[in-house]
């Protein structure tokens, strides 16, 4: 993959269609579809009740369903065709799912048993262009598109009060049944987001804006290291567990109400440095906007800069692979360039001009040689829509 275009939407919800066709013999009744994300910038800050910068992601996860009278889930997917998930929706419980059926099954778990919606059997057929791995949250993006297509066997429309209860409903699959302790980001931003424009999230508010970037905005280049991601296997958890205890010591809810003069007065250097991160990274999130809106991309690749530092130093979830990536595309001309994601691998994330845009592949790649480790690939995160259903039948 090399700036990799995910294909033509209309294509790839026909190819689904077709897919689901010759795995279970039946026309599906509709396709879900939910968009990847990157996000510019605010990590670990999410369940800190703080402020992040997502962008939705051309690259898709499509679901086609078609509804079952007996009770009985049938889930497969054509990235993994020798695994086929069925089962009882109404004896499902969150002990039993394990393996990507549990982001995707959980979904139906949380609907019917926990939110009280009449789901009913399905068969389902899963096709993404979300990279796996790569920390563009193709878990969300699973996530939503089984909640998609499950809704639209409803006979529902994706409204903004439905999709607000969906994004809770996917956070719960995640947690709940995944064990992936995260913040809500992705399921947002996956649900919620507009073409042409960041979704500006503030989690203790909780509400959303738009921050549209503009014709003339740089592109944001995703280089995947190709380092194994994973957010369930205590990494995360430590992290924000080391964030909750640097709250609770200093008497304040989240992060989100701690200033960086409160943290001289917090015992312990790990929790002062992981309290460091989520301060200050909450802080230029909204430096960042302020800078979008000003059309001022330099600062934005500057604070994009000091992210990674604090990423890397105080919060300790970036790796090699990742510095690298982010060193050698400043040296060959990026405006700037960070570690997105969770971090322990997945991708950077590079601000450049598309002038720039070859040389820095180049440079980014020669450095992964140099090292010899194998260059990382490479897409485009041009800022796309959100979650929605294709009722055509093919």
């Amino acid at each position: 993959m090399s700036d990799a275009p995910p294909g033509d939407p209309t294509e790839l919800v026909a190819s689904t269609r077709a897919a689901f066709r010759t795995a279970y013999g039946v026309e599906p009744l509709l396709v879900g579809h939910a968009p990847g994300r990157v996000n510019l910038i605010g990590e670990h800050t999410d369940y800190n009740g703080g402020l992040c910068l997502p962008v939705a992601l051309p690259h898709r996860t499509y679901v086609a369903v078609a509804p079952r009278t007996d009770g009985w889930v049938q889930i497969s997917s054509r990235q993994r065709p020798d695994e086929l998930w069925s089962g009882v929706l109404a004896d499902v419980t969150p002990e039993a799912l394990t393996g990507w059926e549990a982001y995707a099954v959980g979904v139906l778990w949380a609907m019917g048993q926990e939110e009280g919606l009449a789901v009913p059997g399905m068969d389902a057929l899963v096709d993404s262009t979300v990279p796996l791995g790569a920390g563009l949250s193709s878990s969300a993006a699973l996530e939503c598109a089984v909640a998609m297509a499950a809704l639209g066997i409803l006979g529902e429309k994706p409204s903004g009060a439905r999709r607000r209860q969906l994004t809770s409903v996917c956070m719960r699959a995640e947690t709940e049944v995944a064990g992936a302790p995260t913040g809500g980001m992705d399921q947002t931003v996956a649900l919620m987001a507009e073409p042409g424009s960041a979704l500006l999230i503030d989690f203790t508010a909780e509400t959303t804006r738009s921050v549209a970037l503009g014709a003339d905005a740089p592109q944001v280049l995703v280089l995947d290291t190709g380092v194994s991601h994973a957010l369930n296997d205590g990494g995360y958890a430590a992290r924000r567990r080391d964030c909750e205890e640097a709250a609770r010591r200093l008497g304040v809810p989240t992060l989100r109400s701690a200033s960086e003069a409160d943290l001289d007065g917090l015992d312990g250097e790990r929790l002062v440095r992981r309290a460091r991160h989520v301060v200050t990274e909450i802080a230029r999130v909204s430096d960042t906007v302020s800078a979008i809106e000003d059309g001022d991309w330099q600062r934005v690749g500057r604070l994009f800069g000091d992210s990674h530092v604090s990423l890397r130093d105080d919060f300790e979830v970036s790796c090699p692979e990742l510095d690298l990536a982010v060193e050698a595309a400043v040296s060959a001309g990026a405006l700037g360039a960070r570690m997105t994601g969770g971090g322990f691998g997945g991708s950077a994330i590079a601000l450049v001009a598309p002038a720039q845009r070859e040389q820095v592949v180049s440079a980014v790649a020669a450095a992964f040689r140099d090292t010899g480790w194998t260059p990382p690939t490479t897409l485009l995160a041009t800022p796309s829509g959100a979650a929605d259903l294709d009722r055509e039948v093919g």
